[in-house]
């Protein structure tokens, strides 16, 4: 929150979670989705959890893995967030606000895994040096493979259907989507995490 009626937010719009999510279900898998504010209808099956900031986010995420094999964190989770939140709405006869911004929690850095053989599942939406950066939090924050996407396109990835993808494993291995709905993706991703589940 920035005051009482205004918030930092992106352009993400949360489908690709969402249709991770369906894709979850449809396999036969227990999933819990935990979403931000999207105007999305919910997933038919899946344990929704609302939040609304990086901090909630956070406490979710790490209550619903306690008892969970796989984490894909597909959320848009903001970096930064308002220092000192206004009280009350800020009127704009006083002039224009200077935001002070304060990173946020670093979720997949900071969460306390339940297990050994627990699969993480990140994303990289970038919109310059995609490889290196996804590669650099494939090994910084720990995951089992990230899935990497540009966001400067205009035509796919946030707020749209469809987008065109990258998956990097710890392994080494890259695999490319060619543009794919995001239905698509997200059976893909969790048809990846099922064959890293079938050889741990």
């Amino acid at each position: 929150p920035i005051d009482p009626v205004r918030y930092l937010s992106n352009r993400s719009s949360g489908r690709m979670g969402y249709a991770i999510a369906a894709a979850a279900i449809a396999g036969g898998h227990r999933t819990t989705l935990i979403s931000g504010p999207v105007c999305l209808p919910p997933i038919d099956g899946a344990e929704m959890r609302h939040i609304v900031t990086a901090a909630e986010m956070h406490e979710a995420v790490q209550a619903a893995i306690a008892e969970a094999d796989a984490l894909i964190m597909a959320a848009a989770v903001a970096d930064f967030t308002p220092a000192r939140p206004a009280p009350r709405k800020l009127k704009k006869e006083r002039g224009a606000p200077v935001l002070e911004l304060s990173p946020t929690r670093d979720i997949l850095q900071s969460l306390v895994r339940p297990k050994k053989n627990f699969i993480v599942v990140g994303f990289a939406a970038e919109t310059e040096n995609l490889a290196e950066r996804a590669k650099r939090k494939l090994s910084v924050k720990q995951c089992d493979f990230v899935v990497a996407n540009d966001v400067s396109l205009s035509d796919t990835g946030f707020d749209r259907d469809d987008n065109i993808v990258t998956l990097y494993f710890r392994t080494g291995a890259a695999r490319e989507m060619a543009r794919a709905s995001k239905a698509d993706i997200g059976r893909r991703i969790v048809a990846e995490v099922q064959r890293i589940a079938n050889n741990i």
